[in-house]
């Protein structure tokens, strides 16, 4: 058997021993590497199924899966965490946003760019996206810190109603759009404008072995995400004997978790498949607003504490930084190497803020 499809189970069972226990700094070297072998797992099991599935189902399936697995651990955490974990949820949604819009599409664009000048993607279906997220962001991590029924940056009951609502319906609607009503905006491009319907270099893997890779790639995901929470501890104390911020902490877990995702989008990219690199970065910003405040608003039934959601005032410059180069960007179809450096620019004054708030 391929080591890709032993590794999962390995890591599993890894999981399984060491939870709830604390690691002792061999071990956690250890875990570290079957970490990063489950990250790699990941990747290839998610590239046989999107191989067999086609674009853009196969970065839905990552994205979706990804997100899922993150809700879950967001709110294991929250019910562990009690009050001090009221701002888990937004920390770790907006740390989902500004990796993937800035971060893992500004990364793509330079490489895009580089290797042919011009990267080339569609505008209509990438406009869809940023629009999508921008409009959930907005109402989700910006608005609660402006309304005036509950103090402090928090919805009320009913607001919060609202924007889980709201935040479920347009993304099934993304779904559907992308999916089925308008399949081909999300399609990669060639050099031409022309839609890539089909692979051309291979045979798509027969339907056993892309459920099998579906069911590996669900167990390299429970192991990434399991692994990253049991080398938190690890990662906390020595971002406290560093002397960062706490904030710190959520930044180097979702890079962890988001790891999967960044592999494939810059293969897809490598392969001058730009829009496949980006459905995979806005769709999976997308999937981590539109899954996560349903899920932790649900949460709020037996949860105990405030949910705090609404952002402070520097990384609501940030987000609105994002959303309007974004803009930019999406507005020609073509992007240069300016045009990522920016991206990653942003990414990177986002990561300055989380060690120097």
């Amino acid at each position: 058997m391929h080591w890709t499809g032993v590794l999962p189970v390995a890591a599993v069972v890894l999981l399984a021993f060491i939870w709830g226990r604390s690691l002792p700094s061999a071990l956690v070297g250890v875990v570290s590497l079957f970490l990063a072998a489950a990250v790699l797992s990941a990747v290839h099991h998610a590239e046989v199924i999107a191989h067999r599935v086609g674009e853009p189902f196969g970065s839905l399936v990552l994205a979706v899966a990804v997100t899922i697995i993150e809700v879950a651990l967001i709110v294991t955490l929250m019910v562990d965490g009690g009050e001090k974990s009221a701002g888990l949820a937004r920390d770790t949604v907006f740390a989902a946003v500004m990796i993937t819009c800035n971060g893992i599409v500004g990364l793509c664009l330079l490489i895009g760019a580089l290797k042919r000048r011009v990267a080339v993607f569609n505008a209509e279906g990438t406009g869809a996206e940023l629009a999508s997220v921008a409009t959930l962001a907005g109402l989700s991590l910006v608005l609660p810190s402006f309304t005036t029924t509950t103090p402090g940056p928090q919805f009320s009951g009913p607001q919060l109603v609202f924007a889980a609502l709201a935040a479920l319906a347009l993304y099934g609607l993304f779904v559907t759009t992308q999916t089925i009503r308008h399949r081909d905006y999300f399609l990669p491009l060639t050099t031409a404008g022309e839609v890539i319907d089909t692979e051309e270099h291979a045979d798509p893997p027969s339907l056993r072995a892309a459920l099998s890779s579906l069911g590996l790639l669900l167990l390299a995901l429970v192991a990434v995400v399991g692994l990253a929470k049991a080398v938190s501890p690890t990662i906390e104390s020595g971002v406290a004997s560093a002397g960062l911020p706490s904030s710190v902490v959520g930044v180097v877990i979702a890079l962890l978790v988001l790891l999967p995702e960044t592999i494939a989008a810059v293969r897809a990219a490598r392969r001058d498949r730009m829009q496949t690199s980006i459905n995979l970065g806005l769709g999976s910003a997308m999937a981590s607003i539109g899954l996560t405040i349903p899920a932790v608003a649900l949460a709020t039934i037996w949860l105990k504490g405030p949910l705090v959601l609404g952002l402070g005032a520097s990384h609501m410059v940030l987000l609105a930084l994002t959303v309007t180069v974004g803009t930019l960007t999406v507005v020609p179809g073509r992007a240069t190497v300016l045009q990522g450096s920016v991206h990653l620019t942003l990414f990177a004054a986002y990561l300055v803020l989380a060690v120097s708030p």
